[in-house]
């Protein structure tokens, strides 16, 4: 999905995908040129862009009694689809990457012991500002697609950008979808690449740094470089590629009692006793651990 973005994102201004896709790739991987501080601002930059989302539900006028309703009233629990989307959007929330994405940037920010609290307030609210955009994005695809085409197919973003836009009515509202869908896109080809680079690096102790250049650190900048060459590749040969996110983060859900698990023992035992977690810490991340991980086991269960 992240260049699908990219490519719906064009096509909503009559761009072809073999144009905007390339480009879009092209421009990921020079920005990064030897220095985390000029990519964590572009990463930032290309973030914002998912603000737009919260204007453009606004335009698509929706019903504010409708969404508690919806909110309050009876889940379809019995429809297998709708518990497979429930498992893909623990999966998504909470996906092991992105715990391998903050430590990459944490030790490549050269981030000291004092820069803890101030690490903990930008998690916190960069977690709620998240939700915020993805309720947004859901108000907006149920204030249109899901008011005037319910049934309507939407197996790519191609076809939701072309289903949404209408819908949403002006030039306005096409340019800020565009905005947000292309900021979505482009900062979770970043995150997920770099990630994967890190994580390589140091499993197979090659230098794994963005303050290094290319030249430095060919094998870091080359997996970075063939993860974004991938991720284009699949989006223009056509892979159906809304089942293929959708399975993809059902396994994440299935992957996190281990990943999370390793958090746990790490801040339980193996950190330096004045790092390590609370006791009212533990509890409440114990509680939390229990309830994401029997959630989305249990709903796979269920199909």
């Amino acid at each position: 999905m992240l260049f699908a973005g990219i490519a719906g994102a064009g096509l909503v201004f009559g761009i072809p995908q073999w144009v905007s896709v390339p480009f879009a790739a092209l421009l990921l991987i020079f920005v990064t040129r030897g220095r985390y501080s000029l990519v964590e601002r572009i990463a930032i930059l290309f973030g914002l862009f998912e603000l737009c989302f919260l204007p453009a539900a606004f335009l698509a006028h929706p019903d504010p009694t409708a969404i508690m309703n919806t909110l309050y009233g009876s889940q379809p629990i019995n429809n297998k689809s709708y518990l497979m989307l429930i498992a893909a959007n623990v999966g998504a929330v909470i996906v092991p990457w992105m715990i391998f994405y903050q430590q990459g940037a944490v030790v490549d920010k050269g981030l000291k012991p004092y820069s803890l609290k101030y690490c903990r307030i930008d998690t916190f609210f960069g977690s709620i500002v998240t939700q915020v955009v993805m309720a947004a994005v859901l108000v907006l695809a149920a204030a249109t697609i899901g008011r005037a085409h319910p049934n309507t197919s939407l197996e790519n973003v191609q076809q939701i950008a072309s289903a949404l836009t209408p819908l949403v009515g002006t030039l306005g509202g096409k340019v800020l979808f565009s905005f947000g869908v292309t900021g979505a896109a482009l900062i979770a080809a970043i995150v997920v690449s770099l990630a994967t680079s890190w994580a390589f690096g140091e499993v197979m102790g090659f230098r794994c740094s963005l303050n290094y250049t290319w030249r430095e650190a060919p094998a870091f900048y080359g997996i970075y470089a063939a993860g974004i060459v991938i991720a284009a590749s699949l989006v223009l040969i056509g892979i159906p590629l809304v089942s293929l996110t959708i399975a993809v983060e059902v396994m994440n859900a299935l992957l996190l009692p281990i990943v999370l698990g390793f958090l746990l023992a790490l801040g339980w035992k193996a950190l330096p006793k004045k790092y390590r977690l609370l006791t009212w810490e533990k509890v409440i991340l114990l509680f939390i651990y229990v309830i994401i991980c029997s959630l989305g086991i249990f709903t796979l269960f269920q199909l």
